[in-house]
Order: C-alpha cells, then sequence, then structure tokens
C-alpha cells in the first residue's frame, strides 16, 4: 500500500505542477504533510532547505529522498518514477499542442494566467514557514531579521541561495556547539 500512496502522491504533484520544480513544492507539501503526514511541517523545510542547496531538480531530489524514507529503495524508484514520467507525457502533449497553436491569443493567455496562480502557492507556503519561524524559539524578532537578510543577500546582492543556506546551517551548528558548552561549564 505504501508503494501505492507513493506513486499517487507523486503522481498528482507530476501531473499538477506546472511550472516546475518550486511550483510544485506546495504540492509535495501538501501531500507529504497534510494528507498522507510522512514527515511534518519542520521536517518538510529542512528537506526543502538541503534540497535548494544541492544540485539539480528540486521535485526529482525531494521525490527520491521521501520515497526513499517512505518505501526504502524501491519507493525511491516508485516516487522518481511517478513524478517525472507524467510530465514528459504532458510536455510532448502540450509542446505539440502549444506548437500547433501557438499564434493563438488563448495560448498566451493560459501561459499569463498560470504565473499568478503559482505565486499565491508559493506565497501561502512562505507565509506557513514564517509562521512556524516565528512560533518557535527563533522567535519574531529573529525571523523578521532573517527574512530581511536573506531578501537583502538574495534579491539585491544575487548572492547564490546554497551559499545562504549553508552559512546559515554552519552559523547554526556554532551556536548550538556554543551553547552545549556553556552548559557543560555551568555544570
Amino acid at each position: 500500500m505504501k508503494q501505492l500512496d507513493l506513486f499517487m502522491a507523486f503522481f498528482r504533484v507530476g501531473i499538477l505542477g506546472y511550472g516546475g520544480g518550486p511550483s510544485s513544492i506546495p504540492l509535495v507539501h501538501k501531500e507529504v504533510v497534510e494528507k498522507y503526514k510522512w514527515m511534518d511541517g519542520d521536517e518538510f523545510g529542512d528537506v526543502l532547505a538541503l534540497g535548494n542547496a544541492l544540485p539539480g531538480p528540486i521535485a526529482t531530489k525531494i521525490a527520491g529522498y521521501i520515497g526513499y524514507r517512505v518505501g526504502g529503495f524501491a519507493g525511491m524508484l516508485t516516487a522518481l518514477f511517478a513524478t517525472m514520467v507524467p510530465t514528459i507525457f504532458l510536455m510532448i502533449l502540450l509542446l505539440t499542442v502549444l506548437n500547433a497553436y501557438k499564434d493563438q491569443p488563448w495560448v498566451s493567455g493560459m501561459s499569463a494566467a498560470v504565473i499568478p496562480v503559482v505565486a499565491v502557492m508559493l506565497g501561502v507556503l512562505t507565509w506557513d514557514f514564517i509562521k512556524k519561524s516565528g512560533k518557535s524559539s527563533l522567535g519574531w524578532g529573529r525571523t523578521a531579521g532573517l527574512i530581511f537578510m536573506s531578501l537583502l543577500l538574495l534579491q539585491f546582492l544575487h548572492i547564490h541561495p546554497a551559499i545562504l543556506i549553508f552559512a546559515l546551517l554552519v552559523a547554526a551548528l556554532s551556536l548550538k556547539d556554543s551553547k552545549g558548552e556553556k552548559e557543560k561549564k555551568a555544570s
């Protein structure tokens, strides 16, 4: 049953994730965290952060990891297959149709209409992550500071997201180690 659940979850993501990997992330979240409860929101956030830091398409990295975690090696293959196959078939079908009707106004209107929907889906997921971060031990002040710093570094200074994520992971590990040393000295 797990293999079928994995297939269906990632097949839905593959078939509905119009716009590429980043647009499919909210769909993966809905399937993995909300529907099947294979992991909680914090774990999903960690997987997403590490997946963004690694090279390659985010949708397949997340599918592979979650599939492996839920169903072992067979689960990984199932999730990857379910993620990629719908995209391959839809790509062939849609590009054939769109190429035949590329000069029609409804084609450009359809493409333009999808963009705001994907933006809203990503915005909702972002807001969920911000709320979780603000309510965590990080607090709202640090959360706002990290959001501002990230925006500045990513958007205006064009720092690669992987560098930012790596720096934050190193900082978090350093702070954790320094707190652990202080607690050892205190006892």
